[in-house]
């Protein structure tokens, strides 16, 4: 079943036995009269702990030692940091993955993703409408470094300009720079069965912390896991807007819940061609595969 106010999304990416057109929370008012509760739990029990396992199958994977950092745990230290009614937007890029899994938006919270188009450079345009629209809430947004240079060092001049106009002067700007345009990197592996290509996929090296804190606003580089939470403490309590640039390592892979044959062998086909990291990529799939199917005991 679907609901989707736009009728031409409607079984776009799998065919639904039902499709129903308007704004969702008005067509699920009007269903909820003909709901009625079942005296079986056992499916609703399943999809509860089946959650909370996924859970720690995530904890477990942003906790893994990476070089320097691992990219999911910037994002796992920050989800219990986040402040209440926030407002989170992501760029298009492998970081989308990690916003979507490891962070947990409780109610009142606003997030934002270029969804649709999936395209690159929104994640700070959108944080700052976000803070004209709502001048006195903390606005967060996660960027890549390749969306970082293609428009989002420039958007911190605006930044740099308006701040001081807003009741509450956070915004903060994570920066993941891995010195490549990653989420691409991982297509090509997975999907044309390529290893990565440096020539096109690398990024010349930018100081993005300092260069934030040229132009007047706070910078934090972060290169140790052990500083990911304190760093994020410091950005928090700032008294402007601020920069976060945290080193991650490019070869931690944003794998699916659920790996086809097809997709496993075109992964490692890609890796077998010459893939400069595929030593590193191999390891850190291993660790993420691993973590996934190891038991995690669910006490409550």
């Amino acid at each position: 079943m679907q609901i989707d106010i736009s009728p031409r999304k409607l079984s776009i990416r799998y065919p639904m036995e039902v499709n129903l057109v308007g704004d969702a929370k008005e067509t699920l008012k009007a269903l909820l009269p003909y709901l009625q509760r079942k005296q079986e739990r056992s499916w609703r029990e399943k999809i509860e702990r089946d959650v909370r396992e996924w859970w720690k199958v995530l904890e477990g994977r942003a906790m893994a030692d990476a070089d320097p950092i691992n990219p999911q745990r910037i994002y796992w230290e920050l989800s219990p940091k986040l402040p209440d009614n926030c407002i989170i937007t992501a760029d298009s890029g492998s970081g989308t993955n990690w916003y979507a899994r490891d962070l947990r938006i409780r109610r009142g919270m606003m997030a934002s993703v270029s969804g649709g188009l999936a395209t690159m450079g929104c994640g700070v345009p959108y944080a700052i409408a976000a803070k004209f629209a709502w001048p006195d809430r903390v606005v967060i947004a996660t960027v890549g470094d390749g969306a970082m240079q293609m428009n989002g060092s420039g958007e911190l001049v605006t930044i740099a300009k308006y701040w001081r106009q807003w009741a509450d002067p956070r915004l903060i700007v994570l920066v993941l720079n891995n010195g490549d345009l990653n989420q691409v990197t991982w297509e090509q592996r997975a999907l044309a069965v390529d290893p990565k290509f440096e020539a096109t996929q690398n990024l010349p090296d930018f100081p993005y912390a300092r260069h934030a804190e040229l132009i007047g606003l706070k910078g934090i580089r972060v290169e140790n896991p052990d500083a990911v939470a304190s760093a994020w403490d410091e950005a928090l309590s700032a008294d402007r807007p601020t920069l976060v640039e945290a080193i991650v390592d490019p070869n931690v892979p944003p794998m699916p819940p659920h790996i086809t044959f097809e997709q496993a062998k075109s992964y490692l086909s890609a890796l077998w061609q010459g893939d400069p990291d595929a030593a590193a990529v191999v390891r850190h799939s291993a660790r993420e595969w691993l973590e996934q199917v190891k038991p995690h005991r669910d006490t409550s």
